[in-house]
């Protein structure tokens, strides 16, 4: 079968490998699509970061491997002890590894195990044709929800999570920073919980023009005083909560100047340089910054609810490509900002 194997930085190539089989407890799927992650871009420019170049504790797989850790598919294939699930079966796939035996595992937080690993990061994964995996991690589609959509649901959930993290509710205020897919994600979310006053702070004007199709209500940083904006909306009372999803400085720094007292920064963000961000704010207002990370099921089911109810719309922001563009149309439209989002079809034929 075809798959994109990771050798390295700058080196992913589209070739053909084994196809895998279901041992006991797991599933083969056929993939539908295979999202390309920050993360990925990011092991592909300047990795290896958290793929093992040694043999990884919970997967024992190593560099080289299949990448891809966002995706939906259909069952093909059961192994021996599978129950619940059978060949034609869509599915998104909910890609943690964890021990179970850590104290964050046994306190029912395993998305921060101590052994964390990813399906596609740590083992081979789905910008493949095929890929196995255990049992535990398929969540059904409803009919309703296209195997686009489903290949969605992982970074979706990424959203969600921080999103329920804020504790915000009906009738408060919360603040979005960044416009990429998560900070796209974390509106579908908040809207999907009931808040109305949802702003997104971006200073790209595609990217805010793309999230304005889908209706949000944004603000350019660069041509409005955000925090003096926000204090006059709200009263005086400030953001009931902000969310990081920018990952740079100015974006924390206008972040904090915007919470209320005693309210949260959501930090679901990848920070590459360090930051010097003061926090005399935080101590004026008892607020705070709350890290947020992956998911777990919960996230998945709630994001294939809201899906189910017709919440989330790819409409400006996804591209589908073939596997055998994965490079050109993937990884270097990303990396050059042209594209937003872009979902990998294996079974899509290149148009020449």
């Amino acid at each position: 079968m075809q798959a994109a194997v990771y050798y390295g930085p700058n080196k992913l190539e589209v070739s053909d490998v084994p196809e895998p089989h279901p041992g006991p407890g797991e599933v083969k799927i056929k993939v539908g699509f295979n999202g390309i992650c920050g993360t990925d871009l990011h092991e592909y420019y300047a990795g290896p970061i958290f793929i093992p170049t040694e043999p990884h504790p919970l997967t024992g797989q190593q560099l080289p491997l299949v990448m891809g850790h966002e995706f939906s598919g259909t069952i093909t294939e059961v192994g021996e002890g599978v129950i619940g699930h059978s060949p034609g079966d869509r599915v998104a796939v909910e890609p943690l590894y964890r021990c179970d035996n850590c104290h964050s595992c046994r306190a029912g937080n395993y998305n921060i195990c101590a052994q964390i690993g990813f399906h596609g990061l740590m083992s081979d994964g789905g910008m493949a044709e095929y890929t196995v995996v255990p049992q535990r991690m398929l969540h059904k589609l409803p009919d309703n929800v296209s195997l686009e959509l489903g290949a969605l649901v992982e970074p979706m959930s990424v959203a969600y999570h921080a999103a329920s993290l804020g504790d915000v509710h009906p009738g408060e205020t919360a603040m979005v920073f960044g416009a990429g897919p998560i900070g796209i994600g974390l509106w579908f979310a908040l809207t999907g919980m009931g808040l109305e006053d949802v702003y997104v702070v971006e200073p790209s004007s595609t990217r805010r023009a793309a999230i304005e199709v889908l209706g949000a209500r944004t603000l350019d940083p660069t041509a409005v005083d955000v925090p003096g904006f926000i204090a006059d909306t709200t009263g005086g009372r400030g953001a009931d909560a902000a969310y990081d999803a920018a990952g740079v400085e100015p974006a924390v720094q206008t972040a904090l100047a915007c919470i209320g007292a005693r309210s949260p920064m959501v930090s679901v963000a990848i920070y590459e340089k360090p930051l010097t961000t003061p926090l005399l704010n935080l101590v004026m207002n008892e607020s705070r910054i709350q890290g947020s990370l992956c998911y777990t099921s919960a996230d998945y089911e709630a994001v294939i609810g809201l899906m189910s109810q017709g919440r989330y719309d790819t409409t400006g922001w996804v591209s589908t490509i073939a596997l055998d563009d994965v490079l050109d149309e993937g990884f270097e439209a990303l990396h050059a900002g042209t594209k937003m989002k872009v979902l990998i079809d294996p079974s899509a034929q290149v148009l020449r």
